[in-house]
C-alpha cells in the first residue's frame, strides 16, 4: 500500500514539474542530474533534488538566454534610410573598383612582365590582392542584397583597355595608371571611413554602440585602402613619374576615375 502510495505521489509530482516547465529543458536537466533508471530507484528525498535540480538549471539557462538576447538587441544599430543608401552606393562603387583593377592588372601583366621579367612577382601580387578585395565585396554585395552597378560590362571594357593601352606604352605609363587610380581609390576609401566614424561618435554621444557587424566593415576597408596605398607605393618605386607624357595620362585616368565613381554610385 505505501509503495503505490508513494508511487502516485511521485508521479502526481512529476507531472505538476512537466506541466510548468518547458518539456526539452525539463527533460535535459533532470537526466543531467540523474538518469532515469535511476529515478526510478530513488527515494522522495532524492527525486525532490533531482528537481530542484532540474529547476535551477532550466532557471539559469533561461537567464543566459535573455541575457544574451539582450546583449544582441542592444548592439544592433537601425540605419536611417539616408545611411542605408550611403552603404549601398559605397559598396557597389567599391565592388566595381575592384573588378576594374582586377581587370587592370590582368590586361598590363602580359606585355610589362615580357619587357620586365623581374616585375613578375609584383604584379602577382599587385593582381592578387585586388582579386581578394573584389571577392570580399560580391560577398558584401550578395550577403546585403545590393545590386552591381548596371555600368558594369562598360567597366568591364574600358578597365581592360586602359591596362592593355598603358602595358603596351611601357612599365613606366603602366606604374603611372597605378598610381593615377589608387590616388582616387584611396581618397574615396578615406571618405567611407570617415563617414563612418562619423557614425559611431553619434552613437557614442547617446550611450550606444556601433553593430558589430559594421566596426568589422569598417576595419575591412581600412585594410583594403592600406593595401591600394601601398600599390601606389610600388608605382612610384618603379619610376611612375618618368612615364611620358606623365602629367596627361594621370589627369585622364584620375578624371576617368573620379567620373566612374559617380556614376557607379547612381546607377
Amino acid at each position: 500500500m505505501n509503495s503505490i502510495i508513494w508511487s502516485t505521489s511521485t508521479t502526481f509530482f512529476i507531472l505538476l514539474l512537466w506541466e510548468n516547465i518547458q518539456v526539452r529543458e525539463l527533460s535535459y536537466a533532470m537526466i543531467s542530474c540523474v538518469s532515469p533508471l535511476a529515478l526510478s530507484r530513488l527515494g522522495r528525498a532524492s527525486v525532490l533534488r533531482a528537481a530542484k535540480c532540474g529547476m535551477r538549471r532550466v532557471s539559469s539557462q533561461s537567464e543566459a538566454s535573455s541575457r544574451s538576447s539582450h546583449t544582441t538587441t542592444q548592439s544592433r544599430t537601425i540605419l536611417t534610410e539616408e545611411q542605408r543608401r550611403f552603404l549601398d552606393s559605397a559598396l557597389r562603387v567599391n565592388q566595381a573598383g575592384e573588378l576594374a583593377a582586377t581587370l587592370i592588372y590582368t590586361a598590363q601583366t602580359p606585355p610589362v612582365v615580357k619587357a620586365h621579367p623581374h616585375l613578375r612577382p609584383l604584379m602577382k601580387h599587385m593582381y592578387d590582392q585586388e582579386a581578394g578585395h573584389f571577392k570580399t565585396f560580391n560577398e558584401l554585395l550578395a550577403k546585403h542584397r545590393i545590386r552591381p552597378t548596371a555600368m558594369y560590362p562598360v567597366w568591364q571594357a574600358a578597365a581592360t583597355i586602359l591596362g592593355w593601352t598603358t602595358g603596351v606604352m611601357g612599365r613606366e605609363a603602366a606604374m603611372a595608371c597605378t598610381e593615377a587610380v589608387e590616388t582616387e581609390i584611396g581618397d574615396h576609401y578615406n571618405g567611407q571611413v570617415r563617414e563612418m566614424f562619423k557614425w559611431m561618435q553619434d552613437l557614442q554621444e547617446k550611450g550606444e554602440e556601433l553593430d558589430p557587424e559594421l566596426k568589422v566593415l569598417i576595419d575591412d576597408i581600412k585594410r583594403i585602402r592600406d593595401e591600394e596605398l601601398e600599390h601606389l607605393d610600388y608605382a612610384v618605386e618603379n619610376d611612375a613619374k618618368e612615364a611620358q607624357p606623365y602629367q596627361p595620362l594621370t589627369d585622364v585616368i584620375r578624371y576617368g576615375c573620379k567620373g566612374a565613381i559617380w556614376i557607379s554610385e547612381r546607377i
